[in-house]
């Protein structure tokens, strides 16, 4: 099936027909991987946890933008 991406903020999305969630067992948590050079969404029955994953991730992400000379310079003049 070929989608097209929908803009949702600074982020874009895809549309999820409701015969393929019922397939896959999707009902509202999801787990989403990069897998070679494609997105895996599966399924997580179980979204209970402390959200630590995800806290690493977005610190994994925000450490390529923080990590700059430029931002040093920024926070020095606060």
């Amino acid at each position: 099936m070929k989608t097209t991406l929908v803009a949702i903020g600074n982020s874009k999305g895809i549309r999820i027909p409701k015969v393929l969630l019922e397939e896959s067992g999707i009902v509202k948590f999801v787990e989403v991987k990069v897998v070679n050079g494609g997105l895996r969404i599966t399924p997580i029955k179980d979204a209970g946890g402390n959200g630590r994953e995800t806290a690493l991730l977005s610190e994994k992400v925000l450490t390529k933008d923080w990590d700059r000379p430029e931002e040093d310079d920024a926070w020095a003049t606060l």
